[in-house]
């Protein structure tokens, strides 16, 4: 296996600190992807000092060998609650590890006691988009806080009921 390669091991996944060089790294990587399709006012990452807030949880998923390959978080509001900062790392990319991250996220919600879980991405963001359709998401009103058209906005409800 190549010094850089992905092992093909099970993901850990949990909260972790987002200002790790290691995972600013990630992030910096999403928001330049994003940067390549869109123009910075229709990009709505949570910036460093926002994944810090109190009702955010940040998420990181790590190989085999403890490399960080995946990010996602949590912003609660009450009864809904927003995922932002999903991004997989290129190499690790069809190993099932946005699925991971994304599985993840939605049990956090349940343990927060969330009924609506709701995201926004880009519409030329395709495997994000095809991820979140298979995933149980559907479309939905744009979110107050952006108001883009260069958007697709999307609600999950029905799962998100906390097992008691």
């Amino acid at each position: 296996m190549a010094n850089n390669a992905i092992p093909d091991t099970k993901l850990r996944i949990s909260t972790e600190d987002p200002s790790q060089p290691e995972i600013m790294v990630l992030l910096r990587d999403g928001e330049e992807h994003s940067a390549k399709f869109y123009p910075a006012e229709s990009n709505h990452h949570l910036p460093l000092n926002a994944l810090h807030a109190s009702n955010v949880r940040f998420l990181v998923a790590r190989d085999g060998s403890g490399r960080a390959v995946a990010t996602g978080a949590l912003a609660l509001y009450g009864a809904w609650a927003e995922l932002k900062r999903m991004w997989v790392v290129p190499k690790a990319r069809g190993r099932g590890a946005s699925k991971a991250i994304l599985t993840a996220l939605e049990a956090k919600a349940r343990s927060e006691y969330v009924r609506t879980l709701r995201l926004e991405t880009g519409v030329e963001i395709h495997a994000a988009l095809g991820l979140y359709t298979r995933a149980g998401f559907r479309r939905c009103d744009p979110l107050a806080t952006t108001g883009q058209t260069r958007s697709a906005c999307s609600c999950r409800r029905a799962s998100l009921e906390h097992p008691e």
